[in-house]
């Protein structure tokens, strides 16, 4: 384990998140899709279930987008900002079967600041750990969907959204059979 339970949770949830925008596919486009999101990534606390929380989550899932490809001091700036535009209190929680572990805002806060601030807390392990490497872009060239990089010889080098791995090795093969003949 690379780092806390909460924060690897975390961590997979900002990735679900930005992939629902991956290759030109929205997949997040109706307040029914978002429900499923957050019962997926088991999301609790308080909701709107408006289109005005479906456009804050959308607004969030561009920011989280943007820290993927982004320096170190860029990550910070923005990891800070979330925090700060969120009123981050960090806290101990233990809730709906989770064990304890940190939330820095209530489950009262809307829906687009508490994503942000669990992110944002994960992200902020990621920075004082320097693994903002395990932070990676698919390299499926018609993918752009991002990845987490959790493995022990950080070879994790294509993302979950289908089969880039699958398809990459098949075409490899497939070169290398045709420079056999």
């Amino acid at each position: 384990m690379v780092f806390a339970p909460d924060t690897e949770i975390a961590l997979r949830t900002v990735v679900n998140l930005i992939n629902t925008a991956a290759n030109g596919r929205e997949t997040l486009a109706t307040e029914a899709e978002l429900d499923l999101f957050l019962e997926k990534e088991r999301f609790s606390g308080s909701r709107t279930r408006d289109a005005a929380e479906l456009a804050s989550v959308h607004e969030l899932r561009s920011r989280l987008a943007a820290l993927w490809t982004v320096d170190e001091d860029t990550a910070v700036a923005a990891v800070n900002g979330l925090l700060r535009e969120a009123n981050a209190l960090p806290q101990l929680m233990k809730h709906d079967g989770w064990d304890w572990h940190l939330h820095a805002t209530t489950m009262e806060a809307p829906l687009a600041d508490r994503m942000s601030t669990e992110a944002a807390m994960a992200l902020v392990d990621v920075i004082r750990s320097k693994e903002m490497d395990r932070l990676l872009v698919c390299e499926a060239e018609d993918c752009d969907a991002v990845l987490l990089d959790l493995s022990r010889n950080r070879s994790k080098r294509y993302c979950d959204t289908g089969n880039c791995a699958n398809r990459a090795h098949v075409a490899a093969y497939r070169a290398r059979q045709a420079a056999v003949r």
